[in-house]
């Protein structure tokens, strides 16, 4: 195998790595885990050095590095993405605006084991009375969650928001 390829295969499943680790660090930071997020982060920038340093002093043709190093850093990020969805565990707050106030709708989604708090909104020049229901959701739970919604009121409005913390409070157990 030639010194070239050796080099292109290396940058590539090295910038794989850390940009991998540098999603998933940077993910960690948002949610406020900063010491797991700067052990991560030392790896990522280790293993950038080892890349930059090969990628700029190897020899023959400038395209095959550089090709190398781009599709690491294309198929990191991918990759990141899918890791940290697979290890960030966490919660969102799901807010749903109902098309109207339906008591056997709250009844259906306690049932299904999702705590809500309901907020009853006036009507408007658009429409009459209707809920808002705010839920703190386990990730993995949100699309059944949203399934039993549009199943419930096809015409509801669902937000979904990233959670940082949550304390107290009743959150549904995976099915």
């Amino acid at each position: 195998m030639s010194p070239l390829l050796i080099s292109c295969i290396k940058i590539f499943f090295c910038r794989i790595m850390d940009v991998s680790l540098g999603t998933v660090r940077t993910i960690l930071t948002v949610k406020g885990k900063t010491l797991l997020s700067a052990v991560i982060g030392f790896a990522e920038v280790f293993l950038w050095y080892i890349v930059v340093k090969d990628a700029l002093s190897a020899t023959g043709p400038v395209l095959p590095i550089a090709i190398a190093y781009a599709g690491g850093y294309a198929t990191g990020t991918y990759i990141g993405g899918i890791m940290a969805g697979a290890m960030i565990k966490g919660n969102v707050i799901v807010e749903v605006i109902t098309s109207s106030r339906d008591d056997s709708m709250l009844k259906a989604i306690r049932d299904n084991g999702y705590a809500i708090s309901v907020v009853d909104v006036n009507s408007s020049e658009f429409a009459g009375d209707k809920y808002m229901l705010i839920s703190n959701v386990d990730k993995k739970l949100l699309k059944n969650f949203q399934e039993l919604i549009m199943k419930l009121d096809p015409a509801a409005f669902i937000m979904v928001q990233d959670s940082k913390s949550t304390l107290g409070g009743y959150v549904a157990r995976k099915k």
